[in-house]
C-alpha cells in the first residue's frame, strides 16, 4: 500500500456529528497521520498509511471509542457503507414501529382515568418493557460509550430519563401501592407529601419512558433517512460507469467484468454503448455524446488517435479504444472525489440541538441530583425528593428540541415535494439566507438541453426531400434532430440513397437520383447558440437548417427577477465560448459574467473562489460535471430534467427543470427554515420556563411527561402550518 494513498472506512454508530469529531480527533493523535471523519457519508478518511497492519490499528482505535470500523475493497467500498447504513435505518424503523405500537396504548391507559381497568398498569408494564429496554437500546448504548469518554449529549438524558420513569414504576409497583388491582393514576399538580421513610408509592410514569422513546425514535429515522441521501451523488456519479467491459484480443470478443480490464488493453464500444473507461480510439471513428461529462451539448466527432473518457456515450460508430486509466484514476472517479471532497464542512442546523445540550446536558443532570438532595436534606421526603428529580429530568427530556428540526423538514419537503421541488436537508434551509450570487450551467439549465430543428432555409425547395433522405441514413444527434423537424414539417422521403459516407467532424454525404449531395457544419458559425447545417449539390448551397439547443422560455424574465433581488447571475459551461456568450446576451447575463470551456474541477474552483471573496453562491446546474461545484456551492439547486448525478448533489431539485420555480423554492426553503427556528426557541423556552416548576415541586413526573408530550406537539403542530 503506498504512503501517500488514503485508506477510506465505513463507520457505524456515529449518532451525532460530536461522534465524528471524537473520532477525527483520537485517530489524528496516531503519529503520521492525518484523518478526517465525515458525519453526513460515515467515512473516515486517513492519510499517512504505510502498511495494511496500521490499518487494522485504525479500526481497533474506532472500535475502542465504541464504534464500528470496515476497511473495504476499493471497487465494492461505496456498496459496503451503503449496506450499514440501510441496515442500520431498517433497524431504527423496526424499533420505531414497535415502539409506536407499545406507546400508545400505555399513554392512553395512563392519561384516561376510564381506560384503567383493573390491572391496567400491569398490562402498560408487559408493553413498556421492550420500549424501554430493546427500543431504548441505541440511546442506552450511546449514553454508555458517551460516558466512558467523560461525554454527555442528548442520548445521555434521553437514557437516564428513561431509566429513572421505569425504576420508579418497578419499585412502586412491585414494593408500593401503585401494583394492586384497582389503583388509579394520581393526575395531581402538586404530588403528595408523605412521612419520613414512607415508601408508599402509588403512581407510576410508565407512559413518560414509552412516548419519550417512541418520539425520539421517528426523529432519529428521519435524520438518518436524511443523510443517506446526501451519500446517493456519489453513487449515482459511479453508476454512470460501466459495470462491464468487451475485452477485445486477437479479434475475439470477451464480456468482463469492468474490474478485469486492465491499463493498455483494448476493449470494444459499440453504438448506443457507454463507454466503459478512459482510454485512446485505436480503430473507428463516431460522435461522441460527452454532455453527462462536460456539459457540450453537441456531440463530438472522433477518430484514431482520439482520446474518449469512460461514462460517455457512443452514439454512432464502432470503436476499438486502448485503456489509459481504470478504477480510482478515471475521470468520473476523481470526479465522485471531488464530490466527496465538496461535502466536508456543511453544518446543517439539526447539528444545533446536539452543539447545545453539549452543555445543556450535564447542566440538567446536575440540576435533578442537587433536586434529589436538597429535598431529602430540606424535607426527609423520599417519594417528594424522588418525584422532583425525575420531574428535572423528564420535562428536560429534548424530546421537542429532537423534533424541532426533522419534522418541519419532513413537512416542508412534503409540501415542496407537491410543488415539484426536491429539497434535500435541512442544511438547504441555512443556505438559501443571503444569496447575492447564482451561477447557471447553460445546457440543459438555461437551456433545453435537447437538439431541435428551428429554421428551414428552402434555397432550392425541390433538394428538401432528397436531403432528408441522406440525413436518414445517419445515427448523429444533429441529423436526427434535422430528420424530426423535417418531419414535424410534413416533410416525407423515400428517395433512393447510395454510396452513404460519415465524413468525421465534416459531415455525410451520397449519391440521390445521381447527384451527389454533401450535408454538413456551415463554416461561417457566428457567436450563436444556433448550429448552422448546409446541404451543397455541385458547390452551391440548397438547403440550410438551423439546429440549436433552445433557451427555455423563463430564463430571461428568472434572470431579471434575480437582478431585482439583488442577486448576481453568472454563467459557468463547459461549453464554448460562442454558444455561451450567446446565451448569455439572450437571458440578459453580461457576458463579462460567464466562463466557458470549464473542466468540472474547474466549476468547482470558481465557486470556491467566488466564496474566498465574499459571496454567497448558488450554483444551478443538471449535468455530472455540474456535481460537485453544486455541493460545494453555498445553495445547489439542481434542474431535474438532468443527471441522477446533479440532482444528488444539489441541496434542491426542480423537477420540472422549470427556472420558474427557483423564486418558489428559495420562498419555501426560508420559511420552513423560520418555522424551524421558532419550533427550537419554543423547545428551548419550555425547558427554561418548566425546569423552575419541577425543582420546586410543582409538578409532578406524570404531568412533567403530560408536559413534555404537549411541547412535542406543539412543535408538530407548528411545522404542519407549512402544509397550507
Amino acid at each position: 500500500m503506498s504512503v501517500n494513498e488514503p485508506v477510506v472506512l465505513a463507520v457505524t454508530g456515529m449518532t451525532c456529528a460530536a461522534c465524528a469529531a471524537r473520532i477525527e480527533k483520537k485517530l489524528n493523535k496516531i503519529d503520521g497521520v492525518s484523518a478526517t471523519v465525515n458525519y453526513a457519508t460515515s467515512k473516515a478518511t486517513v492519510s499517512g498509511v504505510g502498511t495494511a497492519t496500521e490499518v487494522a490499528t485504525f479500526i481497533k482505535t474506532i472500535e475502542d471509542l465504541g464504534y464500528g470500523a470496515v476497511a473495504p475493497k476499493i471497487e465494492d467500498g461505496e456498496s459496503t457503507a451503503e449496506i450499514a447504513t440501510e441496515a442500520h435505518l431498517i433497524d431504527i424503523r423496526l424499533r420505531l414501529i414497535v415502539s409506536a405500537f407499545c406507546a400508545v396504548p400505555v399513554m392512553l391507559m395512563s392519561m384516561i382515568r376510564p381506560l384503567q381497568f383493573d390491572g391496567w398498569q400491569w398490562v402498560s408494564l408487559v408493553l413498556a418493557i421492550p420500549v424501554a429496554f430493546w427500543g431504548a437500546a441505541p440511546f442506552h448504548r450511546s449514553a454508555w460509550r458517551n460516558a466512558r469518554h467523560g461525554a454527555t449529549r442528548m442520548d445521555t438524558l434521553v437514557s437516564l430519563g428513561v431509566i429513572a420513569a421505569m425504576s420508579w414504576s418497578l419499585w412502586a409497583l412491585i414494593f408500593g401501592n401503585a401494583g394492586a388491582i384497582g389503583m388509579k393514576m394520581n393526575m395531581s399538580l402538586f404530588p403528595r407529601s408523605t412521612s419520613m421513610g414512607d415508601m408508599a408509592h402509588d403512581e407510576i410514569y410508565l407512559e413518560v419512558a414509552t412516548t419519550l422513546v417512541a418520539f425520539l425514535l421517528a426523529g432519529r429515522y428521519f435524520e438518518i433517512r436524511s443523510r443517506r441521501r446526501a451519500g446517493a451523488a456519489l453513487r449515482s456519479l459511479l453508476n454512470l460507469g460501466s459495470k462491464e467491459a468487451t475485452l477485445w484480443r486477437d479479434g475475439v470478443e470477451t464480456l468482463i467484468p469492468i474490474g478485469a480490464l486492465g491499463v493498455g488493453e483494448i476493449f470494444v464500444a459499440r453504438p448506443g454503448e457507454t463507454i466503459a473507461t478512459d482510454g485512446i480510439v485505436i480503430d473507428g471513428q463516431s460522435a461522441v455524446d460527452r454532455s453527462m461529462v462536460t456539459g457540450e451539448s453537441i456531440p463530438i466527432e472522433i477518430s484514431v488517435g482520439d482520446a474518449v473518457t469512460g461514462g460517455t456515450l457512443n452514439a454512432n460508430g464502432r470503436l476499438l479504444v486502448r485503456a489509459t486509466r481504470i478504477g480510482r484514476d478515471t475521470v468520473l472517479s476523481q470526479m465522485a472525489r471531488l464530490v466527496e471532497k465538496a461535502q466536508d464542512g456543511k453544518a446543517p442546523i439539526q447539528r444545533l440541538a446536539d452543539r447545545v445540550s453539549a452543555v445543556f446536558v450535564p447542566i440538567v443532570m446536575s440540576l435533578s441530583l442537587a433536586t434529589l438532595v436538597t429535598w431529602l436534606v430540606v424535607t426527609g421526603d423520599t417519594q417528594r425528593a424522588f418525584q422532583a428529580a425525575v420531574s428535572v429530568l423528564v420535562i428536560a427530556c429534548p424530546c421537542a428540541l429532537g423534533l424541532a428540526t426533522p419534522v418541519a423538514l419532513l413537512v416542508g419537503t412534503s409540501r415542496a415535494a407537491r410543488e415539484g421541488i426536491i429539497i434535500k436537508g435541512a442544511h438547504v434551509l441555512e443556505a438559501t439566507r443571503g444569496i447575492d450570487t447564482i451561477v447557471f450551467d447553460k445546457t440543459g439549465t438555461l437551456t433545453t438541453g435537447m437538439m431541435t430543428l428551428q429554421h428551414v432555409d428552402e434555397i432550392v425547395p425541390e433538394y428538401l426531400s432528397a436531403v432528408m433522405a441522406v440525413e436518414m441514413q445517419s445515427e448523429h444527434p444533429i441529423a436526427r434532430a434535422v430528420v424530426n423537424g423535417l418531419r414535424d414539417r410534413g416533410v416525407v422521403s423515400t428517395a433512393l440513397v447510395e454510396e452513404f459516407v460519415n465524413i468525421p467532424g465534416v459531415g455525410v454525404s451520397a449519391l440521390v437520383n445521381g447527384q451527389l449531395i454533401m450535408i454538413g457544419r456551415s463554416t461561417t458559425q457566428h457567436d450563436s447558440v444556433v448550429t448552422v447545417v448546409e446541404a451543397i449539390v455541385d458547390g452551391r448551397v440548397v438547403v440550410r437548417f438551423d439546429v440549436s439547443d433552445q433557451i427555455k422560455p423563463t430564463a430571461a424574465a428568472i434572470v431579471a427577477e434575480l437582478r431585482t433581488l439583488g442577486v448576481r447571475p453568472m454563467i459557468v459551461s463547459g461549453d464554448a465560448t460562442g454558444p455561451v456568450h450567446a446565451v448569455a446576451k439572450q437571458v440578459g447575463i453580461d457576458v463579462s459574467e460567464t466562463r466557458s470551456d470549464v473542466l468540472p474541477a474547474d466549476k468547482l474552483r470558481i465557486v470556491n473562489e467566488l466564496q474566498a471573496s465574499g459571496a454567497s453562491v448558488a450554483m444551478v446546474g443538471d449535468g455530472v460535471n455540474d456535481a460537485a461545484a453544486l455541493v460545494a456551492a453555498d445553495l445547489g439547486i439542481a434542474m431535474g430534467t438532468g443527471t441522477d448525478a446533479a440532482m444528488e448533489a444539489g441541496d434542491l431539485t426542480i423537477v420540472s427543470g422549470d427556472l420558474a420555480v427557483v423564486p418558489k423554492a428559495l420562498a419555501l426553503s426560508r420559511r420552513t427554515l423560520r418555522i424551524i427556528r421558532a419550533n427550537l426557541f419554543w423547545a428551548f423556552a419550555y425547558n427554561v420556563a418548566a425546569l423552575p416548576l419541577a425543582i420546586a415541586g410543582l409538578m409532578n413526573p406524570v404531568l412533567a411527561g403530560l408536559a413534555m408530550a404537549l411541547s412535542s406537539a406543539f412543535v408538530v403542530a407548528n411545522s404542519l402550518r407549512l402544509r397550507r
